[in-house]
């Protein structure tokens, strides 16, 4: 029953916030879905069925904890199993949280470095075989303060300039058959603690278009790295409203 010429694409952290407008735009494009989630399991499962009522046997979910690296190797094999092919890799989970310095634990660190890097490189890795008989491409989450580091979040600032560095290295290692892109969100969505008024208009102040974002915008970014950018690899897309011409 499942369609299989259609493209599939793994989204890790797909169950809310940006993964799950990912997962929306490019199910309503025609792709077959892999949705990873950690602990997020109600949204999960409601995402998959809001989804399915459009378009049946479409979309697989995989629940795993990234930071056991054993998993992710039978991930993949697992939405082969399921699909026989994978077209597009998209690592956006994320682990995002103040660590003011003093207070870092090497399980924050491990934290921060399995999800925001590690855990691409190893699915990476995984997936780099089955990507490439598809001429497929990875899509990387990074992040804006992969450039430019974020007061008190240094682990985070550090695990994601090496995901940006990730991106570039794959770039060349899986060319030319798979393409490695990414890209780093500004102001798209708030943290669900952390800022209040006053710090959220400061980061307004200084974005050129003078308002956040929202999660199409990154939705629509990630569908042109895979349907309209063929002479792009290695690059990173900053879609910050021109934040960065204010750093």
């Amino acid at each position: 029953m499942y369609d299989k010429t259609a493209k599939v694409a793994l989204i890790t952290g797909a169950s809310q916030r940006i993964g799950a407008a990912v997962a929306q735009h490019l199910h309503a494009l025609g792709l077959n879905l892999v949705l990873h989630y950690r602990h997020s399991v109600e949204p999960a499962h409601q995402l998959q069925q809001a989804l399915l009522q459009k378009r049946p046997d479409s979309v697989l979910l995989i629940q795993a904890e990234l930071g056991e690296h054993k998993k992710l190797a039978p991930m993949i094999e697992t939405l082969i199993d399921q699909w026989g092919r994978l077209d597009v890799l998209i690592n956006n989970a994320s682990s995002f949280f103040p660590t003011p310095l003093g207070e870092v634990s090497h399980e924050i660190w491990r934290d921060l470095l399995n999800s925001n890097l590690k855990a691409p490189f190893f699915l990476s890795q995984a997936a780099a075989p089955h990507l490439k008989k598809q001429q497929g491409c990875i899509i990387n989450m990074t992040d804006i303060h992969a450039s430019k580091p974020l007061k008190n979040h240094t682990v985070y600032s550090v695990a994601k300039a090496g995901l940006a560095m990730l991106t570039q290295s794959l770039a060349l290692e899986l060319a030319p058959e798979v393409r490695v892109n990414a890209i780093a969100p500004g102001a798209i969505l708030w943290p669900k603690t952390g800022l209040d008024e006053m710090a959220k208009q400061r980061i307004i102040s200084k974005t050129a278009l003078k308002r956040h974002g929202c999660p199409q915008d990154i939705a629509q970014a990630v569908a042109f790295l895979i349907f309209d950018a063929p002479y792009m690899t290695g690059q990173t897309l900053r879609i910050d409203g021109g934040r960065g011409l204010n750093e």
